[in-house]
Parts: structure tokens; sequence; C-alpha cells
């Protein structure tokens, strides 16, 4: 598949116009980050952003302390490091590669100059940023209000609606992120998962698969409706 075609499977731009896919391949830059690589680190100068071509990239700050609080994963296709393009501000977090990753960097001159001659890119960028918003919103709602057995019913929950309402969602990061992300550490991790498999929520399989065997319990967990004994 060619640098057009690449980006026009990318969300951020399908819908758009043979032309506009031409003038971001003339912008673009291919890049390549082998795993644990930093891309950007926060405070750097916004000078564009990214998407995910192929594997996995984890967006994160860090403490005084050195605790790290992952804020999101993302995978093949999705953007990161966009507001800076609209603000003109520095990176307010980290990005590293989780794994080899190829990445398309557009600079934000280039871009900037591509939305006043073509704003529906604008357009489209806008929605994925609020869809980013939504689920940002409710990652802090969770680490605020519910505790850590619902946060990762929450999040099991939510790994099978994005796999099509699969019960058997992959657990695709270590335990040590995965804890990370929901803001606790590995070993209450670990508790709560054997927890949740006494009372009969959910079964481990392999491939780092969870099998969800009890989809409303799971709810009520995250709800708050219910608690592990």
């Amino acid at each position: 598949m060619g640098i057009i075609e690449q980006i026009a499977a990318i969300p951020l731009f399908q819908g758009l116009p043979q032309k506009h896919h031409e003038d971001l391949a003339m912008i673009v830059v291919d890049q390549v980050f082998r795993r644990g690589q930093i891309i950007f680190s926060e405070g750097d100068e916004g000078n564009g952003f990214y998407v995910v071509i192929s594997g996995r990239v984890k967006i994160f700050k860090v403490s005084i302390e050195g605790k790290e609080q992952i804020l999101h994963i993302l995978g093949p296709g999705e953007p990161f490091g966009e507001v800076p393009v609209f603000a003109g501000d520095r990176f307010p977090a980290h990005a590293e590669a989780l794994e080899e990753s190829r990445v398309f960097f557009f600079p934000r001159p280039a871009f900037i100059d591509l939305i006043k001659r073509n704003p529906s890119l604008a357009l489209n960028m806008l929605a994925i940023l609020s869809r980013r918003l939504r689920k940002f919103t409710t990652l802090i709602e969770d680490l605020s209000l519910k505790e850590v057995p619902g946060r990762l019913a929450a999040y099991l929950l939510y790994l099978s609606e994005g796999k099509k309402g699969t019960d058997t969602p992959a657990l695709d990061i270590s335990k040590s992120q995965l804890s990370s992300l929901l803001g606790t550490i590995p070993e209450t991790l670990s508790r709560i998962l054997a927890r949740m498999t006494r009372e009969g929520l959910i079964q481990s399989g392999s491939h780092r698969r969870i099998h969800i065997l009890h989809r409303k319990g799971l709810e009520e967990l995250a709800s708050g409706e219910r608690r592990l004994s």
C-alpha cells in the first residue's frame, strides 16, 4: 500500500477528496521508532502531530516523585500530539513506542497551511479531538471516583466494546502498564484479577486474553453497585 492509500485509510482523513490525501502525502514524514524510544517529551516544542501506522505508542506523564501515569495507549490509525497543532503550544506529556512502531509525522507549519486551504481537514480533526476528550474525561472520573476493581471492570468492558462485543478482550499491554493506566500497582492488580476470577466474573485465557463470564456483574462493579468480597 502506498503512502496516499495509507493516509486515506487513517480515520482522521477518511472521506476527504483524493486531492487532499495527495496534499497530505506531500508533507508527511514517515518515521520508525524502536521499542522504548521516546518520540517526544513533555515540554518539547509542539512542532507537529503524529499518527500510528503500526505498533503501539503510550502517552504518559511523570510525577515529581517519578511515578508514571499512563494517559493513553494508542494503536494503528490513532493520532497523538494534535493539540499543539491548534494551540501552538508545547507537548503536554511524553510519548514512547511500546514496540517497534511506524508513525506518520505531519509538521505543524505545512499542516496549518493545508487547513487554511481545506477547512474540512480541521472539522475531521475536531471530531477526533472531541472523542479523545470524552475518553479522557471518563479516565479522570474513574481515577477520582472509582475504586480499583471498578476501574478494572470498566476497562475490561471498554476493551470488549472495542472488539465488537466480544467477551474475550485481549490485554495487549503488560501488567505494569495496565496498573499504571488504572492508577494502581501490579501487586494490587493481580489480587483483584484473582478475586474477580474466584467470584466467577472472568477467567484468564491464553495470550493475555480475559474471558468475561458475567458481564452484568462487571457492569455492576464498574458502576459501584457491587463490591468484590
